[in-house]
């Protein structure tokens, strides 16, 4: 076994192979970035290398410092985590070149999987069946669009390099082709840095169902079941678990010897997934499913795995990597229960999932899991840590295990409920409502699951007048402490014939809100109200809060409500963006302009396309009118710039 590692990654990925490698006696050197600095996994490792500036292309992509960073701490190889490196084969090549083990695959088996339509031509020679599509060489819109005929439409853009749902289009008739494909290939060559593509049938009710395989150097393999990842927003997962609800033992054999083979086929050594797609329309049959991809490393979904075979794959990883056979045979490797694994991710779900940036003023996750489950919470994150725009959103998985589907279904709403999370816009409420979806619930879930019911999922209920009440007093400070605890307390604003009332000012979204906060002789606050909330509530206990710079977050279930708190000494800022200008809603480059200074648009038309966390997200004019001022293509924003500015007369 080795002494010490080194792992090329940061963020949750890096905490969880540290706390496997200390279990096993293993040391551990975390590289970081700048804004990686005061980092979890940079605190937990045993020793650090800062390896460059904030963004990715500077620091966590650069191989020949990280491989650097490795010799000069003498670690014996590198865990590569799961993006960033992790499918890269010439970052194993350089690992190699020097003497160091690569904890993965070899490179020449993550070339064989690396690109879509090379894997799936190998594939099929390896018996392993394949979505029917166009998965050649050239690259002519013209045959490109041929073959989609050829095919038939709806049909599915894809980029044959990466995954993630980057470089990928639906396309429903012909005339949305062209469209289509260059939006799919700008994506394409921004994450992955090859803007090649393969066209395949779009199957009307897919499942994306996954088999946890792992190899080892002597030549045995075996799968550790299925995942069912079809809770997808924009082609990348929400919801996963373990096994695939419907999972019948005639698909579920078939799958397996499928995904077997298919990592024999490159001889394959490590942690790896081999992903289907299903046709779920007529339920879950044996002859209904193709291979998709091979991501050639660890899942993020890992966990869901662990827990219904009571295995460690970090751990394995490291076993087979130092030269030891598997762990375990395939007899030896059995289901129980079932689990579930929940992305929070620092997005407004509300606006189309935008990423969201901001500082974690409040983090709590529940002490304990719900009676009869187990669960474990996956970070990388601590209170106080900020969301930066240089890297993935994602601020925690919460992994849930039960006894059966329903079991860990009902574990898994009671610890989003119980989750808390103030100083950027999360997506706990969204994962809740999913969860507790009739269909989802049902297990009659696909793909396009999310997409259907997107307006009730991500619909955020307004805030009660006992929330609005409860901020208002927390604001106020006369609800600091419970009174019934600090008979202090009882002495605030006291007067000889009336209680003393304090006037409180919130803000909710555009809401401006009035409250006038008293205390009763009885101990009670009351608040009251202007509509369209209750006049007067009378409040004792205090509901779960967080107080954080100029806000207050009530938290009812998986929901947060967060209030900003006006500083009445402060100047009232009279600047506003108004109807006159589009700003930008997140940190992003500019991509592309598809509108000139002086042009007149109408409402609803695409200005410009703002690229952010390696995915595009287009702006369109919320009105008729003329272009004052508009972007320059290649602009690097920040959140709020005026990216449009309409001429005064443009409406009215």
């Amino acid at each position: 076994m080795f002494a010490k590692i080194l792992i090329a990654n940061r963020g949750e990925i890096a905490c969880r192979v540290i706390r496997t490698a200390r279990r096993m006696g293993v040391r551990t050197v975390a590289v970081y970035s700048d804004a990686d600095a005061g980092a979890l996994h940079v605190e937990m490792a045993d020793e650090t290398v800062h390896i460059g500036p904030s963004p990715v292309g500077e620091s966590y992509l650069r191989g020949d410092k990280i491989v650097a960073a490795a010799l000069a701490t003498g670690a014996e190889a590198i865990h590569p985590g799961y993006g960033f490196l992790s499918e890269n084969p010439d970052f194993v090549d350089q690992v190699t070149a020097v003497g160091l083990v690569f904890i993965g695959p070899s490179a020449a088996s993550i070339r064989a999987m690396g690109l879509k339509d090379a894997a799936k031509r190998l594939m099929e020679k390896a018996g392993v069946p394949v979505v029917p599509g166009y998965h050649g060489e050239a690259q002519e819109i013209v045959l490109l669009a041929s073959k989609a005929r050829e095919i038939g439409y709806p049909v599915l853009i894809k980029a044959r390099a990466g995954g993630g749902g980057k470089g990928m289009r639906r396309v429903e008739h012909p005339d949305d082709f062209s469209e289509a494909l260059s939006g799919a290939r700008r994506e394409a060559k921004a994450a992955f840095g090859d803007d090649r593509v393969l066209v395949e049938k779009y199957v009307d009710k897919p499942r994306h169902i996954e088999v946890q395989v792992f190899g080892d150097i002597f030549g045995n393999v075996v799968h550790l079941y299925e995942r069912d990842c079809s809770a997808q927003r924009r082609h990348q997962k929400v919801i996963e678990e373990a096994p695939a609800p419907g999972m019948t033992p005639a698909l579920r054999k078939a799958m397996t010897e499928a995904a077997v083979k298919a990592a024999k086929a490159i001889d394959y050594s490590g942690a790896g997934t081999i992903e289907f797609i299903v046709d779920a329309s007529q339920g879950l049959k044996a002859d209904r499913f193709w291979f998709m991809e091979m991501n050639t490393r660890l899942q993020v979904e890992h966990p869901v795995t662990e827990m219904v075979t009571g295995t460690d794959l970090v751990e394995w990883q490291l076993r087979v990597a130092s030269g030891e056979k598997l762990p375990k045979t395939q007899s030896e490797i059995a289901l129980s229960g079932h689990a579930f694994e929940a992305r929070i991710y620092a997005e407004d779900a509300a606006k189309g999932f935008l990423p969201a940036t901001g500082t974690l003023h409040h983090l709590k996750f529940p002490d304990t899991a719900p009676e009869g489950a187990s669960m474990r919470i996956e970070t990388g994150v601590r209170t106080g840590d900020a969301i930066s725009p240089f890297y993935d959103p994602m601020i925690a998985k919460l992994v849930v295990h039960g006894k059966n589907r329903q079991a860990a279904l009902e574990a898994l709403g009671i610890s989003l409920s119980q989750t808390e999370i103030a100083g950027s816009t999360v997506n706990t409420a969204f994962l809740a409502a999913l969860a507790a979806d009739a269909d989802f619930s049902a297990g009659d879930v696909d793909t396009g699951l999310i997409g259907r019911h997107q307006q009730a999922l991500t619909a955020v209920p307004p805030p009660s007048s006992e929330i609005v009440a409860a901020a208002a007093l927390a604001a106020s400070g006369a609800g600091a402490q419970a009174p019934t605890r600090d008979p202090w307390s009882s002495l605030a604003g006291y007067a000889h014939f009336h209680a003393m009332a304090r006037r409180t000012r919130l803000r909710y979204g555009e809401d401006d809100i009035l409250a006038l906060v008293s205390m009763r002789p009885d101990g009670r606050f009351q608040v009251a109200l202007d509509a369209p909330y209750d006049s007067a509530l009378d409040l004792r206990a205090a509901p779960r809060l967080a107080r954080w710079p100029g806000h207050v977050t009530v938290f009812s279930g998986a929901v947060g409500h967060s209030f900003a708190v006006p500083d009445p000494l402060a100047r009232a800022d009279e600047i506003a963006a108004g109807a006159d200008s589009l700003r930008a809603p997140m940190p992003g480059l500019v991509k592309l302009v598809r509108a000139a200074k002086g042009e007149t648009v109408i409402k609803g038309q695409p200005l410009l396309i703002l690229e952010a966390m390696k995915m595009e997200h287009t702006i369109s004019a919320t009105h008729d009118g003329t272009i004052a001022e508009i972007a320059t293509e290649g602009a690097q924003v920040t959140d709020g710039t005026v990216l449009v500015r309409f001429a005064e007369e443009a409406h009215g």
